[in-house]
């Protein structure tokens, strides 16, 4: 099983819609991931690669899958 972020062309606001530039990512416009809309998928279904998305955007990505999966690290409370 592979994990998937679905992209549209509507634009969203917010930590949970990045936006993926087109070119290397193989994208012809303007485009957002829709962090909330996560969802697994065979890797059967996986049938060929479209493009790459760039470093910036992947940290997007991954900073919204930590919002949205509640992956966020909390700081340990100090005892008295």
């Amino acid at each position: 099983m592979m994990a998937i972020v679905p992209i549209t062309g509507t634009p969203g606001q917010g930590a949970l819609y990045p936006l993926i530039e087109p070119g290397p990512s193989g994208l012809v416009k303007r485009s957002y991931a829709l962090i909330d809309h996560l969802r697994s998928v065979d890797k059967r279904r996986i049938r060929r690669i479209f493009g790459v998305v760039s470093s910036g955007e992947m940290k997007a990505i991954d900073q919204g899958l930590v919002l949205f999966l509640g992956l966020e690290v909390q700081p340990a409370s100090q005892g008295a």
